[in-house]
């Protein structure tokens, strides 16, 4: 079978390992070309050695590539304000794009979720680590009851968050944020991130909070099922993906003055969701500890072979 070829645009940590599980992993898609600005770097130097076609002129530099007419999806693995440009310049050549940064254009797309509502958008965006992690335990949640409010908490090696990161950090909180709701769908989204400077690095920890309205035992056990159930959907395409403990929920106390974090003061709230999650990466490039960078490569690998997929089928109907 024919492969979909792609191009990745960022030469860093997230761009590469995207690159080597694409050629590791995917039966669906081929390297067409690694794109880069510093033309030192180890991800261009990589691509090189596999025989990829490669540039260190950004996006102009893919333009400009003679095998730039057979890509057919791009990732940008740069960043938010880099997106805004590199989308721009791209879409003229009819390209899908796919977004690991939080720009935010098109679409959210976490894969477990909404993926198969999102396959013919021309630039999806994958969220952040954060939101990969952690919504779709929030979408598990209030797929069996209404949410009210939902706060994450993503807890990354200080180690793992490199200057792309470090430089989108509140982009990270605000994107997270209303994917919680968009996605997830709570009444209300919080996102938290903690860059963890503990020496030997901690792999990706992510807490989950939401607030609910149902006091009835036989719901509370509907969404333990729920979220088990969502965790085994993220492991297919992150293995390194699992639960801590059992999930957890408790009363909220009655003087607890949980209204002020609702959208909707008069929301009834009666019990507190806790989910305690953990990311090890799959170490293909980036150590085992960086799976806040390694959920979101598989992320995206998932949805470009869906995209792939789908188009191959809309191709030949």
């Amino acid at each position: 079978m024919k492969k979909t070829k792609i191009a990745i645009i960022g030469s860093g940590n997230i761009g590469t390992d995207l690159m080597i599980k694409v050629m590791r992993l995917s039966e669906t898609l081929e390297v067409g070309a690694m794109v880069g600005i510093d033309p030192a770097s180890d991800g261009l130097a990589r691509a090189e050695r596999f025989g990829f076609a490669t540039t260190s002129d950004g996006v102009d530099g893919l333009i400009a590539l003679p095998g730039f007419d057979e890509i057919e999806i791009v990732f940008d693995a740069t960043s938010a304000k880099a997106h805004v440009a590199n989308a721009e310049k791209l879409a003229p050549y009819g390209k899908r794009l796919i977004d690991l940064t939080p720009a935010a254009i098109g679409p959210f797309v976490v894969p477990a979720v909404n993926l198969d509502e999102h396959l013919d958008a021309t630039n999806v965006n994958m969220v952040t680590c954060g939101g990969q992690a952690t919504i779709p335990i929030v979408a598990a949640i209030s797929r069996i009851t209404p949410v009210p409010y939902g706060e994450i908490v993503a807890s990354i090696a200080s180690k793992s968050a490199g200057p792309g990161t470090r430089a989108n950090i509140d982009e990270f909180t605000e994107t997270t944020s209303h994917a919680i709701q968009t996605v997830g769908g709570a009444g209300r989204g919080k996102a938290v991130i903690v860059l963890n400077p503990a020496e030997p690095p901690l792999i990706m920890r992510d807490t989950v909070l939401c607030l609910i309205g149902d006091p009835d035992p036989a719901t509370h056990e509907r969404i333990r099922t729920s979220v088990t159930e969502m965790v085994a959907q993220v492991a297919a395409y992150v293995p390194g993906y699992r639960l801590k403990q059992v999930v957890q929920i408790v009363p909220v106390p009655d003087d607890q003055p949980v209204h002020t974090l609702l959208a909707d003061p008069t929301a009834p709230v009666t019990h507190q969701v806790s989910v305690f999650l953990e990311v090890e990466g799959a170490a293909h490039y980036l150590p085992a500890y960086a799976g806040n960078l390694d959920i979101m490569t598989s992320a995206a690998l998932r949805t470009a072979e869906r995209i792939a997929e789908n188009t191959l089928v809309e191709a030949t109907a």
